[in-house]
């Protein structure tokens, strides 16, 4: 359980940066801060993916809820306009916490009244729900729910004069709102037609980001239900049928589902603090794994992030085969294959209208590492003969033969790919035709992953007893490796260089190179691998992840901040990326063995995750990105798929293999 008290929920500005997330399986989602402030445009109670996990729309904005008691009313709810906060409920507020749901505790006078939120798994529906939990006399709750309507990325306004159109009863109200429609129910309670529009409302984090950050919202009206002591009820909301949904049945299903999800006996060896922290990830895995057209799918992070093909191959090891959901990364398997063309996986979808797109270098090359990781877990043989094989085969061969955007093996067996207008390597910020970290040419973590995808091609003709194929695919990787040796060693930084094009040596000191090591296959070992590691841990490591650029470059940028401009030119130049910090640990363990000192370095890795970063921005969860320098601000989405899933990786991998040892 995660839980802040009034001393946190009391202070507008610590509350503010730590938001709270539901989802529903879908690619939809509620979330807001601790204290029910939006400070984003993407914050709202019912965001629904009307094409799951795409087309998302933000329908219900928030909820204003007041209490009257003795006479008096008492706003809960807390809105932040410019150089105003109104009203002030966060000052109500006595507690919040996460144990199955976020719930949100508000004491007034000598009444204690709890909120909790959840959604309905597979639907677009969430649940408001109110319980009296101590009163000396009934109250009366007034709930006006706050509507948008729009396209998550869009904002609101009233000048843009929407057509709405509302039927309302006794107790519910259906608003369509420019042909979005937005259902609302309240079980013995009584609806007032009174539309309105609330204006101006200011998200903070949006206009730190230089991003439009005022919108208007639609009211049509408000709810009231009077509450005898112990009472509960519910205020649902849906694009779905509000009527369809019982709140005990429901909610019961979802707090089973989610106990499910963290039965893992690993965890009964764990200290409680450990224990805590890993139940934390497996709940916030199971948030990314999402339902598209009756199959399953990873989106890469919220609250903005589709499904894309390099994030979902690098996070599915940690979201699905450490967490024992094999059928599920068995499927997304399957699903890319069918969308491979010309020896590529789609990099991501459409959220226009969900069709795939075709610019990555090393999203194909990943997901042949996912089928390795798959196999490893399963062994699993023949799936991948009959379902994957010949998908692999094809990649390899337009990787060798050539494809889109110059992909081709070079005389030497390294892959090249791109030119100066690109941006294929998971390094792809780009702003208008600037490539902020060109790594065209032979990148050094793309020539990694193509050594272990063709090691790994040997390693199945092996399996399937045809050792011809097995030795003509090992004596491949043997030249890619001798060529990668000679090429990519930096003799003066003792290190690797990060991309080699036409007569340039890039001797920037970045990541990348971790990949030489951490891949099932590594390409360098001894001396190397030793010196590689040194210089990562040396020039790019903290608490929270991997530097995606030394500080001592001159390029170097130490926060994430300012317009899109600035942010995306700063992405991958001195940025924290979270995702590396697994990739760091596997290879740490790789080149300094299972011993004392690596048990201590893992377990110091997760006790400042634990006391730092776990409550932070989005709690029980993992960012995308820090700050460059301390204290290493958490930065881009609040819950990150491969963040949470190479935490994930890394560490039951790593203890697993201890205790089997």
């Amino acid at each position: 359980m995660i839980y802040f008290g009034e001393n946190i929920c009391g202070d507008f500005t610590k509350a503010t940066e730590k938001e709270w997330l539901e989802t529903n399986g879908l690619g939809g989602y509620a979330s807001s801060t601790i204290i029910n402030v939006n400070t984003r445009g993407y914050h709202g109670l019912l965001v629904s993916a009307l094409k799951p996990p795409l087309q998302r729309v933000l329908t219900l904005s928030k909820v204003e809820d007041t209490i009257i008691f003795n006479g008096k009313r008492y706003e809960l709810s807390c809105n932040q306009y410019q150089n105003a906060i109104y009203p002030e409920g966060h000052k109500y507020l006595s507690s919040f916490r996460i144990d199955q749901y976020p719930t949100f505790r508000y004491k007034v006078e000598n009444l204690f009244i709890e909120k909790s939120i959840f959604m309905a798994y597979g639907k677009n529906t969430v649940f408001i729900v109110y319980r009296l939990i101590d009163a000396p006399s009934p109250v009366v709750i007034e709930l006006r729910p706050l509507i948008a309507c729009r396209d998550f990325h869009a904002r609101m306004h009233e000048w843009l004069n929407p057509n709405i159109n509302a039927q309302y009863g006794i107790d519910s109200i259906s608003v369509d709102m420019i042909n979005i429609k937005l259902s609302l129910l309240l079980n013995g309670g009584k609806f007032d037609y009174q539309p309105y529009w609330y204006r101006n409302f200011e998200y903070a984090i949006e206009a730190q980001r230089c991003q439009e950050a005022y919108e208007d919202l639609y009211s049509p009206g408000y709810f009231t239900r009077e509450l005898n002591l112990g009472d509960e009820f519910a205020l649902i909301a849906s694009t779905d049928d509000q009527y369809a949904f019982d709140l005990e049945s429901i909610r019961s299903q979802e707090i089973s589902r989610r106990v499910t999800l963290t039965e893992n006996k690993l965890l009964e060896s764990l200290p409680s603090n450990f224990r805590n922290c890993v139940s934390c990830l497996l709940v916030s895995a199971d948030q990314f794994i999402v339902n598209q057209d009756d199959h399953p799918s990873i989106i890469a992070g919220y609250h903005w992030f589709g499904d894309w093909g390099r994030d979902t191959m690098i996070s599915l090891p940690g979201l699905t085969l450490v967490t024992g959901r094999h059928d599920i990364a068995k499927s997304i398997l399957e699903n890319y294959a069918k969308y491979c063309d010309q020896g590529m996986i789609p990099n991501c979808f459409a959220e226009s209208d969900g069709q795939p797109l075709y610019n990555s270098v090393d999203a194909s090359l990943w997901f042949i590492y996912a089928i390795k990781k798959y196999l490893d877990y399963t062994d699993d043989l023949t799936f991948i003969e009959l379902g994957l094989f010949d998908t692999i085969k094809n990649i390899i061969r337009y990787y060798r033969e050539g494809t889109r955007y110059n992909i081709h093996a070079d005389k030497d067996g390294l892959i090249y790919a791109g030119d100066k207008g690109t941006q294929l390597t998971w390094m792809d910020a780009k702003v208008g035709e600037i490539v902020a970290t060109p790594r065209y040419g032979k990148a050094v973590e793309v020539n990694a992953l193509w050594y272990n995808a063709l090691m790994t091609v040997s390693d199945i003709y092996k399996r399937l007893g045809d050792d011809s194929f097995a030795e003509r695919y090992l004596d491949l990787s043997n030249e890619v490796k001798e060529s990668f040796n000679k090429l990519f060693w930096n003799e003066k930084a003792k290190c690797l260089y990060d991309c080699v094009y036409d007569d340039h040596f890039d001797d920037s000191i970045r990541p990348n190179q971790i990949f030489a090591i951490s891949l099932p296959y590594q390409l360098i070992d001894g001396k190397k691998a030793e010196s590689v590691l040194n210089v990562v841990h040396r020039e790019l490591l903290t608490p929270f992840g991997l530097r995606s650029l030394s500080p001592k470059d001159k390029k170097y940028k130490s926060q994430y901040v300012g317009d899109q401009y600035s942010r995306d030119m700063a992405y991958h130049q001195g940025t924290v990326w979270a995702w590396l910090l697994g990739h760091f640990i596997t290879a740490y363990v790789k080149v300094n063995g299972d011993n004392e000192e690596t048990t201590v370095f893992i377990k110091t890795v997760f006790d400042i995750f634990i006391h730092e970063h776990l409550d932070d921005a989005g709690v029980g969860t993992v960012s995308e990105i820090f700050d460059g320098d301390s204290p290493h601000h958490p930065r881009g989405c609040i819950s990150q798929a491969w963040s949470v899933a190479e935490r994930l990786r890394s560490f039951f991998e790593y203890n697993f293999n201890s205790q089997k040892d």
